[in-house]
């Protein structure tokens, strides 16, 4: 049974590999990164599924409470489908803002992000359970691996890999258990970002 289990998991490995070295190479893991401090972190970026709010002052009936649609989009009163994956809530009430204006004089809009459904991680190979994990929140990598069970009896916690889609081409870091726990690499246990792949080998 171990048998076919690891060799199935090391499919699914093997086939992540091959799909994402497909798409740009394997870059040698640099320094690992630091997360910045509050005030300096990058603004959230609306994906698909996400849900959003978005309300026009004294115009109850332009507000909806929708989800963005697999192609990136929303629908909202009076102007049908609007772009908004790839902008931030700022950028949305902008665009919103603008094109509102064509029909309501000075609006007033108001976009929240209230279920962050896209940012998600995915963690797979010699873990409890292979699958996505929600990354709302500060997530590293021990705790990605913890919610899915931990390490398998045959996990490799030694070589684990995180895999990192970059404007340069995909970056490979490495997560080595025994070293993290001694205190020999402290700063390996990386915070993940939505689309990052944590592998464990088995």
């Amino acid at each position: 049974m171990h048998f076919e289990r690891s060799v199935r998991n090391r499919g699914v490995v093997v086939a992540l590999f091959a799909w994402l070295l497909g798409c740009g190479s394997v870059h040698p893991a640099g320094p690992p990164l630091q997360e910045p401090p509050p005030g300096e972190r990058e603004p959230y970026v609306i994906g698909p599924t996400d849900r959003l709010q978005v309300a026009v002052w004294k115009n109850p009936e332009l507000g909806v409470s929708v989800p963005v649609r697999s192609d990136g989009k929303i629908s909202v009163p009076l102007l049908d489908d609007v772009q908004a994956e790839g902008l931030t809530a700022e950028e949305l009430k902008e665009v919103l803002t603008q094109e509102l204006s064509e029909y309501v004089a000075a609006p007033d809009v108001t976009v929240i992000v209230v279920e962050m459904n896209s940012r998600t991680a995915s963690v797979m190979g010699g873990v409890g359970s292979s699958g996505l994990i929600p990354v709302q929140k500060q997530v590293r990598v021990l705790e990605a691996i913890s919610m899915m069970g931990g390490f398998s009896p045959y996990g490799r916690k030694n070589d684990v890999r995180i895999l990192r889609r970059t404007d340069d081409g995909i970056v490979e870091y490495h997560f080595h258990y025994d070293d993290y726990v001694s205190g020999k690499a402290p700063d390996s246990n990386l915070i993940l970002k939505p689309g990052d792949h944590v592998v464990v080998p088995d």
